[in-house]
């Protein structure tokens, strides 16, 4: 009987670091990945309890590698929750500000047919906050500066040619180093 409880304790001992350690690795390697891997947000994929989208450096996906070499590996991006449009990260991590000439670059690349001059509408909120913003790329996705207020994840609802996607992603503080 001793045996058997030693077991048991054993196995719930595994289990329970199992489930400990798998759940400390659903952020990402923060340190910026592989070329190949990914990488969690600019404060290690968390902020306020919620995870940031993952910002990956593998392939872009084949409807986005338009104007890449190759198939655009170790180009850091984030594809949206539905995979209808993704987020090229020039700048990175993106840094928060309210200053109009800093600048993110983002280059916004939908995999769904877009109507001429109609705008993405991008509505952002603070996770863990009611900070919101709303912010308007006019002719649709495609070349953009976006600056957002405060450091931390938000949550993105992008809305353009009737087509509606969304992302979190990860705001760094102002001044930090771009990678």
């Amino acid at each position: 009987m001793i045996t058997i409880r030693r077991g048991v304790r054993a196995l719930g001992a595994l289990v329970l670091f199992t489930t400990v350690s798998a759940a400390g690795c659903t952020a990402g390697n923060t340190a910026g990945g592989t070329a190949g891997g990914t990488t969690g947000g600019a404060a290690g994929g968390k902020a306020g309890g919620s995870e940031c989208s993952t910002v990956r450096r593998d392939a872009l996906p084949t409807w986005a590698r338009t104007g890449f070499s190759d198939d655009g590996s170790g180009i850091r991006h984030v594809l949206g929750d539905n995979g209808d449009i993704l987020a090229v990260l020039f700048n990175y991590p993106p840094t928060a500000s309210a200053d109009p000439d800093d600048t993110n670059k983002i280059l916004w690349v939908s995999r769904l047919p877009q109507e001429p001059m109609r705008p993405l509408t991008i509505t952002g909120v603070l996770d863990g906050t009611t900070t919101s913003v709303t912010r308007e790329i006019a002719g649709g996705p495609g070349p953009s500066s976006v600056n957002l207020p405060k450091a931390g994840c938000w949550r993105l609802t992008l809305r353009w040619s009737g087509h509606t996607d969304s992302m979190s992603l990860e705001f760094a503080p102002p001044g930090t180093a771009a990678e």
